[in-house]
């Protein structure tokens, strides 16, 4: 296990001045519960990191950023963060609604005239299926929710996510049947977080990624948040991995919805629903944004307004039980996990997490490269979060985005 601390040893001292550590991290810590896990080949490694709206209060590295080689994992370590995209994708479109550019209750073809998704139906007699208009629009806010009845993905996105631009995905949304009526049901879709996106480049009128490398990652100082990892970043990539073929031990395993190499900009298209790249200390730093209610280093990005709206519940009644998730979870609002104890977040395909509870003040991000855990590796999150509010929660104070 690597502690980072803040007194201790040059990375330590550089690393801590850089995320603004406030206490050192000591025996005992949440790096000691976590490596039995390594121990027992149930986990390869993780950078767990703890924040409030003001300071990183710890990051841990734990295990092995490549299990085989032994390589330590560090806390700059880059991982592939999948879904956690999604509310950076929100948050980025919240930005073009308070700029007056776009509404959430508008239909998509305001934005995108010829997306125009047919839902499935039968004939009276039965015998034949056919394609109708859905009574009702999907809107932004369908989309940005997953309640616009879209399929996860269009079977042109195979067998990787990233091979095609985005306009030629978003063209490909509008080909494929609906599950169900918008705005009657809750599926999760990347479809509709792709084609968010695909609003946001034609509103601003500049790339989706260009959007967001000018508004977010450049401003937050989120030097490693990418689509396209450098080869000095990708000296830092986590290697991932998944079950050994009997259910136990660790296998190494390639990211399958992507294509290789991750660097080549020409073959590889940016997935607002799940392509990025990042590391804790730049996810921490989008989380205090929003923690704080929407400013960071007293730059305003979003207003409270806009957040409160992003983190409450949109998903009818009736269909939360199609929720994935922690057995907490009880509602998605825009491009976030909503959970019965006020808290959001959301977590990746290969297992990262992020989550915020405005009542506690507290930030948790867990990251991961792990395709299934063998044993009881998925255990390891609930662990860190339990440590979180234990050790950190009494410690500091709810922000503004207390509900």
């Amino acid at each position: 296990m690597r502690k980072i601390t803040v007194y201790s040893g040059l990375y330590g001292i550089v690393l801590a001045a850089a995320c603004g550590l406030s206490r050192a991290v000591t025996e005992g810590g949440i790096g000691s519960a976590l490596q039995p896990y390594v121990n027992r080949h149930e986990l390869a490694g993780a950078v767990a990191l703890i924040a409030s709206k003001d300071k990183v209060l710890s990051v841990e590295a734990v295990g092995y950023a490549d299990f085989a080689a032994r390589k330590p994992m560090m806390a700059d370590c880059l991982f592939w963060i999948a879904s956690m995209s999604k509310p950076i994708t929100a948050t980025a479109l919240m930005m073009l609604v308070e700029d007056g550019k776009v509404r959430l209750d508008d239909p998509i073809h305001t934005y995108l005239p010829h997306f125009a998704p047919k839902i499935m139906g039968l004939t009276p007699d039965g015998a034949h299926v056919l394609l109708e208009e859905p009574r009702r629009a999907i809107t932004v806010r369908n989309l940005l929710s997953h309640t616009g009845g879209m399929a996860f993905r269009s079977s042109l996105e195979t067998p990787t996510l990233d091979a095609f631009p985005l306009r030629t995905r978003v063209e490909s949304y509008s080909l494929e049947p609906l599950l169900f009526e918008p705005g009657s049901g809750w599926s999760y879709s990347n479809a509709g977080i792709n084609t968010v996106g695909r609003i946001i480049e034609v509103v601003s009128g500049m790339s989706y990624e260009e959007f967001l490398q000018k508004r977010l990652f450049a401003p937050l100082g989120m030097k490693d948040t990418t689509f396209w990892p450098t080869p000095a970043q990708l000296s830092r990539l986590a290697k991932s991995y998944k079950p050994g073929t009997t259910g136990k031990d660790l296998e190494e395993t390639p990211i399958t919805q992507l294509h290789y190499p991750f660097s080549d900009h020409r073959a590889r298209f940016a997935i607002p629903a799940g392509g990025l790249f990042s590391t804790a200390a730049d996810l921490a730093k989008f989380c205090q944004m929003l923690l704080a209610g929407g400013v960071y280093e007293g730059r305003r990005y979003l207003a409270l307004a806009s957040i409160q709206q992003m983190t409450r519940n949109q998903v009818p009644e009736d269909s939360r039980q199609e929720l994935s998730g922690s057995g907490e979870v009880n509602g998605y609002g825009l491009g976030w996990f909503i959970s019965a104890s006020g808290t959001f977040g959301h977590q990746g395909a290969y297992s990262t997490s992020m989550r915020i509870d405005p009542m506690r003040g507290l930030i948790t991000i867990w990251l991961v490269q792990h395709a299934g855990f063998p044993g009881d590796g998925a255990k390891s999150l609930a662990v860190f979060e339990e440590f979180a509010g234990k050790h950190f929660g009494t410690e500091v104070m709810p922000g503004p985005m207390k509900h």
